[in-house]
């Protein structure tokens, strides 16, 4: 009966991770990590993107990057301080998130029709020299 018991325990533990990794993997975007930012990485285009960042990005995660809880989303944004994001942590996969939100349920709502492509991308320059 123990014996029946562990094996049942391991099985549910095993679906559970697999279900988790195919989570995580389906919020990759392999066409938007195959992007490359067309925006040169001046002093320029990154204050820029930290202007354009402030104004539209920080109230979410923080003047420096650092997330939540100091919002009110739930669950809340997001450190965009380390090496890896759930969404994908490429250049194009991060103007990809900008540009278009993230789904399902557009916690990370779409800029699309605010800012134009060469801002997004400024902003992803900003970002990467965050974590310098």
């Amino acid at each position: 009966m123990r014996h029946a018991s562990l094996i049942r325990h391991a099985a549910l533990a095993l679906g559970a991770l697999a279900v988790t990794s195919a989570v995580t993997t389906a919020q990759r975007n392999p066409d938007a990590a195959a992007l490359k930012n067309p925006v040169a990485s001046t002093p320029e285009t990154i204050a820029a993107g930290q202007q354009l960042y402030l104004r539209n990005c920080a109230s979410c995660h923080g003047r420096n990057g650092q997330g939540g809880p100091g919002n009110d989303l739930i669950p809340a944004a997001p450190s965009l301080l380390g090496d890896k994001w759930d969404h994908g942590s490429t250049d194009g996969e991060i103007f990809t998130n900008i540009r278009n939100g993230v789904a399902p349920d557009f916690n990370m709502v779409p800029f699309k029709d605010k800012l134009k492509d060469d801002e997004i991308w400024s902003i992803v320059l900003y970002v990467r020299s965050l974590k310098k």
